[in-house]
């Protein structure tokens, strides 16, 4: 009987040998190594096929690849067990190890606006924004139930704590310390609720009154404005007036200081002048006598425009200076002694007797 006659159910040795492929080599031989490995008849070819699949998927399964910007925590039974740092790594094959990747070095962004009472009883709006990322992959999934819930609520206590101690003012116009202290005291809380989050950043970039008080605020911001800016100028004339006073201040002290040294530089040249016309005085007195009459009657005169001589005869006219208000120039004292010393020729001189009249002034007779 023909092997290939319908009926015949023979798979023994009747059925013909596998036809051999000329040139055989290469890619076929290595297909038919698999054919033979997997080929055979009944379980046996199922269950290699079984052991292929499940040692592909052991292998793939083993081998964790983490990114640059990822952290893998690794479960060990449900516990944890590890954190694996970016690169390729190896884990026990589920359902013993179990590997969640986290965004660690993310930047996420939480953006709030809500009303915030004062403490001098004023209502703001306050715009806040807080940047955060996570700092701790294993706190972050298992220290809370949800760490970004819990951090939004832990801003808006921070910032209204913060609000709600500070005046109006402070909020309107100085909110970057109120923006260092919301920071610091939400990574406080964060820290406390082991949230395994860090905050990067926290700005209130806005703050604005409600609507219905609107006009009001705008004309307090006016007002403040103009007073700075008259601080502003009033600092600014101080920096200008200032210099100038000092130094008219020096100017007067130096002007002062030198009439000073003038004064007592004069003083005490009279003063010498004294002492010596003392001590001429002494040595030679009818001399030093007439010459101080002569020298004093010189001084008095030489502001007048008339001189009379010695017996009330003789008038000279002295020539003074164009200017009326001003100080005239001396008279020559070579003018003066013929006209005070020497007598009229023709008025002759009674006699006298007794001694000669001091200071050119006739003295009683004894």
């Amino acid at each position: 009987m023909a092997w290939n006659t319908p009926g015949n159910n023979d798979s023994g040795g009747n059925r013909p040998p596998r036809r051999q492929r000329p040139g055989g080599g290469g890619l076929d031989a290595v297909l038919d190594q698999f054919r033979n490995i997997f080929g055979g008849g009944g379980g046996a070819g199922i269950g290699r096929w079984l052991l292929l699949v499940l040692g592909l998927f052991l292998v793939f399964n083993c081998f964790v690849l983490i990114a640059e910007t990822q952290r893998g925590v690794v479960l060990r039974f449900g516990q944890f067990s590890r954190v694996m740092q970016p690169g390729p790594h190896l884990k026990l094959p589920w359902p013993f190890e179990r590997v969640t990747k986290v965004d660690a070095t993310r930047i996420r962004t939480e953006s709030f606006n809500v009303p915030v009472l004062t403490s001098d009883e004023n209502i703001v709006h306050v715009e806040m924004n807080v940047q955060y990322q996570v700092s701790d992959p294993q706190r972050y999934l298992f220290g809370t139930r949800d760490a970004d819930e819990v951090l939004r609520q832990a801003a808006l206590s921070s910032m209204r704590e913060q609000v709600g101690r500070s005046t109006l003012d402070i909020v309107l116009g100085a909110r970057n310390a109120l923006a260092v202290s919301s920071r610091d005291q939400l990574q406080a809380s964060l820290d406390a609720y082991r949230t395994g989050l860090v905050v990067t950043e926290l700005n209130l970039p806005n703050a604005r009154p409600p609507e219905q008080v609107k006009p009001a605020f705008d004309d307090v911001n006016s007002a403040q404005q103009e007073r700075e800016r008259l601080i502003s100028e009033a600092r600014a004339y101080a920096a200008r007036i200032v210099p100038e006073a000092r130094g008219t201040a020096a100017r007067v002290r130096t002007a002062a200081e030198g009439y000073k040294a003038e004064v007592v530089a004069r003083a005490q040249g009279d003063a010498d002048r004294f002492s010596l016309l003392v001590d001429e005085y002494k040595q030679a007195p009818e001399v030093t006598r007439k010459r101080l009459w002569l020298e004093t009657l010189q001084q008095v005169l030489s502001d007048n425009r008339k001189i009379v001589g010695g017996d009330s005869r003789q008038l000279i006219y002295a020539p003074m200076g164009a200017s009326r208000s001003g100080s005239t120039a001396p008279i020559a004292p070579e003018l003066l002694a013929p006209t005070l010393s020497t007598p009229e020729p023709s008025t002759p001189r009674p006699a006298r007797t007794g001694r000669e009249p001091r200071s050119g002034r006739e003295e009683p007779r004894q």
